[in-house]
């Protein structure tokens, strides 16, 4: 997020078993008026390519927010408030982005700068969008896109 002094961190994650495919990542958000952390959610690490994410109340598998049309689909889809959305890749094949049912861009992932911007119309899902990017780069690192 980028606001008048520049770029605020909003995530942090938290693995205590680095290194290890296994375990429990946890994940915070920065409450914008206290600026304190607070628990946002977690993930439950089976393997590598298998996790259980649990926002909230709400437990999600990992299949579940990279689901596949067809099998040379370069989108994954995921459904966050009754609605549907497919993280693409950018022709460079290393930024990716985020569109709604109509096709609008809501999130970038923009590699060079390291950076992820989403547009206001979609803060409603930003726990979805920050953490459904950050699975889809780690599976696209490990080469199973």
């Amino acid at each position: 997020m980028v606001g008048e002094r520049g770029q605020v961190e909003l995530y942090k994650f938290y693995h205590p078993v680095t290194g290890m495919n296994i375990g429990m990542t946890n994940f915070y958000r920065q409450n914008l008026q206290t600026t304190v952390f607070e628990p946002a959610g977690a993930i439950e690490w089976l393997s590598n390519e298998n996790a259980t994410i649990q926002f909230g109340l709400e437990e999600v598998s990992i299949r579940d927010l990279r689901k596949v049309k067809n099998s040379n689909s370069k989108s994954r889809r995921f459904k966050a408030g009754g609605s549907t959305y497919k993280w693409k890749l950018a022709e460079n094949e290393t930024d990716l982005y985020c569109v709604d049912f109509r096709d609008k861009t809501i999130a970038t992932w923009t590699q060079g700068q390291q950076q992820l911007r989403i547009a206001v119309r979609a803060e409603e899902i930003l726990d979805r969008l920050v953490v459904t990017c950050m699975l889809n780069l780690w599976i696209k690192r490990l080469g199973q896109w």
